[in-house]
């Protein structure tokens, strides 16, 4: 059955006998206004025998697949015939979907015994159309000791996985070591300038690991050896964001992407790395290299970006530098989405902000439990509890739902998406 059909409000038999033909119209009619219809395009739906008996079922078996343990290593795609299976997987109900939300938040004693602020977000990572799923996620909320704040990457590798799956076992804990080697220094009392040296440093030791990893022969059973032994034609784009209670520290190398939106208006934070933009095509010329347009703009006519740590083959015209964004939060600040270009090559940035500015308003906080003399404490901790379980579920929502808009729009890339609510907690009881 298609659109236009009575969902559970009379049965089979009733159906037929309202629509047969009767000796007085105005019996008919009366008939036809008793009857409440729910419209629904392009669903097929259950009798109500049928959808009661299966609905627990599968309930279950979604919440399953949308909370694993661990963000899935993209290795699971290639498995078993890895373009069916992760077809499948984008078109069979939710079962595509590979999210991981942050189903409980963690708050630790920052700086000077300050509270920093809970990490609520969602993960959604999918193959797609591309034989091979190259994605790497990366979250870790208070990641460091010296850094009040979260840590949120996104690396889209190409060549092979290996680069963007190093960047996602690294980078936070490189980021962390920078950070924390300035004892003195605190992350609320670094200047823009600071943080842009961080973030320079870090990515360009990342990009060095990776060199000196690749010329370790360490890695194995990797399809990449059987094109290049030392796999110098492997990398990735890295975009990382460090959120602070203060800040919003954005770093981005390639043309991965991070989108805020605040108070409905989407703001890129970062700019893709093109090698037909002109500040990068100047710089690649004064190298010593070209540009070729094939199949779009190419460095030497081989890779669709102008930076990416590794790619060692095309040094120095794919540079690791990253550039940095320091932006203030305010109350007005809603989301922060960062995604590789499997969604942002099909959906604007004002799309984005809009489906998930519609999730997180959505889902709102649960009311808060009665209070009763002595208990506030306990209340007030339930009351937090909910708000942020409300807020992970609209996050995960918000990415899922994302990357169905992708595919659904024919992204012939892999898709990783990660929303991060940035709604202060007056701003979440208010919405």
């Amino acid at each position: 059955m298609m659109a236009g059909i009575c969902c559970g409000v009379v049965g089979e038999g009733e159906a037929s006998a309202a629509i047969e033909p009767s000796a007085s119209r105005t019996l008919k009619r009366r008939k036809m206004e008793l009857l409440t219809y729910k419209f629904i395009a392009d669903v097929a739906v259950p009798t109500p025998v049928a959808a009661a008996a299966t609905a627990p079922v599968k309930r279950q078996k979604l919440e399953l697949e949308l909370c694993p343990s661990t963000i899935p290593s993209p290795r699971e795609c290639e498995g078993g015939g890895s373009v069916e299976s992760c077809e499948a997987r984008a078109t069979k109900d939710a079962k595509y979907n590979l999210a991981c939300e942050n189903s409980a938040p963690v708050q630790v004693a920052g700086k000077e015994g300050s509270q920093v602020e809970d990490s609520k977000y969602g993960v959604t990572s999918v193959c797609g159309r591309r034989r091979d799923m190259e994605d790497a996620v990366s979250v870790h909320p208070c990641f460091s000791k010296q850094e009040a704040g979260h840590f949120y990457g996104v690396f889209d590798g190409h060549g092979c996985s290996h680069v963007a799956m190093k960047c996602k076992d690294r980078l936070h804990e490189i980021v962390k070591e920078e950070l924390e080697s300035d004892k003195s220094a605190s992350s609320s009392s670094f200047s823009s300038a600071q943080w842009k040296e961080t973030m320079e440093r870090s990515f360009t030791r990342m990009d060095e690991e990776v060199q000196a990893w690749n010329d370790s022969d360490k890695i194995s059973n990797c399809r990449c050896e059987l094109q290049t032994p030392q796999c110098d034609a492997v990398g990735s784009t890295a975009v990382v964001a460090v959120v602070t209670p203060e800040k919003i520290v954005v770093s981005n190398c390639g043309d991965s992407r991070a989108v805020l939106c605040r108070n409905g208006v989407a703001i890129p934070l970062s700019s893709d790395h093109k090698p037909d933009r002109p500040d990068e095509l100047l710089r690649i010329e004064a190298a010593g290299g070209r540009v070729i347009y094939w199949d779009g703009p190419r460095v030497l006519g081989m890779l669709a970006m102008s930076r990416a740590i590794g790619d060692n083959y095309l040094k120095p015209y794919v540079i690791p530098e990253p550039e940095v964004t320091v932006t203030d939060r305010t109350e007005d600040d809603e989301c922060l989405i960062l995604a590789s270009d499997g969604l942002w090559d099909v959906v604007s940035n004002d799309t984005a902000c809009g489906v998930a500015r519609m999730c997180l308003r959505a889902r709102k906080p649960p009311p808060s439990p009665p209070r009763s003399p002595g208990s506030d404490d306990a209340a007030a901790r339930v009351g937090a509890d909910s708000a942020a379980e409300s807020s992970n579920k609209a996050c995960s929502d918000a990415s899922i739902l994302l990357t169905k808009l992708a595919l659904a729009r024919h992204s012939t890339d892999n898709v990783s998406v990660v929303v991060v609510d940035l709604r202060r907690e007056r701003q979440r009881r208010l919405s």
